[in-house]
């Protein structure tokens, strides 16, 4: 993806720019916590590429940027008939940011801290495969987010009947290998969330609706998988994700779509921005419904 190839040269290298890096966001808001993430490259010159993941939707790069020493504001969003403008002032010390955001009147305090590098080798050895569904009921998940719970085992099946709450594992992971097999109607949209906080997409939109790195198979917005298979709503898929620290690999349908590929941050949807530790899996149920999971099995480093 472009903010991939655009970051990662310059995020590998020291730099002095105290905003340069990768920034992870935990934000209080009326509406309840929220995650957000920043990635800073400092082009030289005192001009700073910016690439920002709100807490929904996709990453994406901040045109209008200021700096002033230690101080920096980004101009997210323009006013619209809706919404006002939406702005974040920041101010750089050790390895925080500290600031506000600004909508009209309302202000929200923000905190950002460098986001861990994850750097961790591939384990020798797995565990066997241990179902995470029992085809039977939703022990080990639950329904989360504001929605009414529409999921149900129907036929040893987990069937998402409506569009409504997300559903995650009441058991966190680390480093795993995932095994599901997805069912997903035509316009459908979800998503397979690893850690909580990187999405696998699902979605069978019309192609003009998203862009390759929006499709279904890829880490949503940030890699697209390579090469795109053919496309095929209300048919059974097999999905098989290997996470080791931001490292990923997803093999879809048996064909290798992403190959040990990194994870820069967290994607529309996380549950937090912790992302250093441990999160369960979740799948989201408030897009469409329709959805139907079987098979789904983790393995463990030894």
């Amino acid at each position: 993806m472009l903010a991939a190839a655009l970051l990662k040269p310059a995020l590998a290298q020291q730099n002095t720019n105290p905003f340069a890096g990768r920034w992870d966001f935990n934000i209080t808001t009326p509406g309840g916590p929220r995650a957000c993430w920043l990635g800073v490259t400092d082009r030289g010159g005192g001009n700073l590429e910016v690439w920002y993941q709100p807490t929904g939707g996709n990453v994406y790069q901040v045109k209008d940027v200021h700096v002033d020493g230690s101080h920096l504001t980004l101009n997210l969003s323009s006013p619209t008939a809706k919404r006002p403008a939406m702005t974040w002032e920041l101010e750089a010390s050790g390895d925080k940011l500290t600031g506000v955001q600004k909508s009209g009147s309302r202000t929200i305090e923000l905190t950002g801290v460098r986001a861990p590098e994850l750097k961790r080798s591939a384990p020798t050895a797995w565990t066997d495969p241990e179902p995470l569904f029992n085809g039977k009921d939703l022990t080990g998940w639950e329904p989360i987010g504001p929605n009414t719970s529409h999921w149900k085992v129907q036929d040893g099946l987990l069937v998402n009947t409506a569009h409504g709450a997300n559903l995650k594992t009441t058991r966190t992971f680390e480093d795993f290998k995932v095994h599901y097999e997805v069912n997903c109607p035509d316009d459908g949209n979800s998503g397979f969330y690893l850690r909580g906080r990187y999405e696998v997409q699902i979605e069978y939109e019309p192609l003009t609706s998203n862009p390759p790195e929006r499709r279904i198979g890829s880490v949503y917005g940030r890699i697209a998988p390579q090469p795109e298979l053919p496309r095929t709503p209300g048919q059974w898929e097999t999905f098989d994700v290997t996470l080791v620290g931001r490292i990923v690999t997803v093999v879809h349908n048996g064909v290798m779509a992403i190959d040990h590929k990194e994870i820069e941050g967290i994607t529309g949807g996380a549950l937090d921005a912790n992302e250093g530790e441990p999160g369960p899996f979740y799948v989201q149920g408030d897009h469409t419904g329709g959805l139907k999971f079987r098979n789904i099995t983790v393995s463990v480093p030894r």
